[in-house]
């Protein structure tokens, strides 16, 4: 049986599924993208292992692990052969926290069923601190910027299938930024799978002379951006899109005309104090009518200020950083890409990085 131990660049690079042994409530935390969960232990079940191996040593904490998992070998061991036969002959990437007794005792199971498998030198917790490394490096990033309702998000990902270098912090983070932004999204992971999932995406963009993200607030929706990641967009060069109110308009309409007006009404109420209660009264007065197009033009007077605040505050110190803005009237997000490629302001890869 192939049973190598491999550092967390090397593993990435594999081709075979990712195993992550560790409980539900580790892996739900955060975990390699992509990874299957097929966890040794319950979380009841290691948080009393861990509790024995605290009071009364580790050998202790062996055998009531290994009275724990006993009766489940047979279960653990048909997964582990299906991952296998889905996998067509590729090696199992097998990981826990540290590298330890977990990973190891799943490679033992997998080396009975004559199953190869690679282990994560390290653990996930070597994985964690390769991905807090990745935002100090120096990565070439460059702000799309644009009012709300200008396209952005579509536009980047019209720009990513024309093989642009584009990092969707919006889609990985499962939200719009906004105080709507959770609306009709799935839920959100948490900061630390946040930062994971960034990590696995600037990963494959280390040849790009350009890796485009949305500007954004630090915060989207409860994720954080990554320190080292913010820093530098704070100091990246920004290129401003722009389109009229009313296609402006009609992509909000887009976007939320089809959502739960009762949602929508709550997003409304949460930032009442900012809009001031002439607009959040003509606002949910439009939502209770369904006048979506009239909803959005309430909104759009607070979440212009602000925008317009931010990109004034982003030129003053830093006017060179400054790309100026581009007219995207009248284009689809295919057409403005197909545009901003072909003039040169955006350059592409030769490969889908995103």
């Amino acid at each position: 049986m192939e049973r190598n131990r491999q550092p967390v660049e090397r593993f990435l690079e594999g081709t075979g599924p990712v195993v992550d042994v560790r409980a539900p409530a580790e892996f739900a935390q955060g975990h390699i993208p992509g990874a299957r969960n097929l966890p040794l232990f319950s979380d009841d079940e290691r948080a009393a292992v861990g509790t024995t191996y605290k009071q009364q040593g580790r050998q202790a904490a062996v055998q009531l692990g290994l009275e724990l998992v006993g009766p489940r070998l047979g279960e653990l061991g048909s997964a582990l052969n299906a991952l296998a036969e889905a996998a067509g002959g590729e090696p199992l990437r097998l990981h826990c926290w540290r590298g330890g007794m977990r990973s190891e005792s799943m490679a033992w199971l997998a080396a009975q069923l004559d199953l190869s498998v690679l282990l994560l030198e390290g653990g996930y917790k070597a994985f964690r601190r390769w991905v807090l490394e990745r935002f100090e490096c120096s990565w070439p990033i460059h702000l799309m910027g644009g009012r709300t309702g200008s396209g952005k998000t579509d536009l980047l990902l019209a720009l990513a299938q024309r093989q642009a270098a584009v990092v969707d912090l919006e889609g990985l983070a499962h939200h719009r930024g906004s105080s709507f932004g959770s609306l009709g999204m799935p839920p959100q992971p948490s900061t630390e799978h946040y930062e994971n999932r960034i990590a696995i995406a600037l990963q494959g963009m280390q040849e790009a002379e350009q890796i485009w993200v949305e500007a954004e607030s630090v915060q989207v929706g409860r994720c954080r951006i990554p320190a080292g990641l913010w820093r530098q967009m704070q100091a990246a060069p920004l290129l401003e899109i722009r389109r009229p109110l009313e296609e402006r308009l009609e992509q909000l309409v887009e976007v939320y005309g089809n959502q739960d007006p009762t949602a929508l009404r709550e997003a409304t109420e949460r930032i009442a104090r900012r809009l001031g209660p002439q607009r959040t009264s003509a606002a949910l007065a439009a939502i209770a009518e369904r006048q979506w197009g009239e909803a959005a033009r309430q909104m759009l007077d607070y979440y212009d200020r602000c925008y317009d605040h931010e990109l004034e505050r982003h030129g003053g110190s830093n006017q060179h950083q400054l790309l100026g803005h581009v007219d995207l009237a009248g284009l689809s997000a295919d057409a403005a890409a197909d545009q901003l490629i072909s003039r040169g302001v955006i350059r592409t890869q030769g490969r889908n990085a995103a």
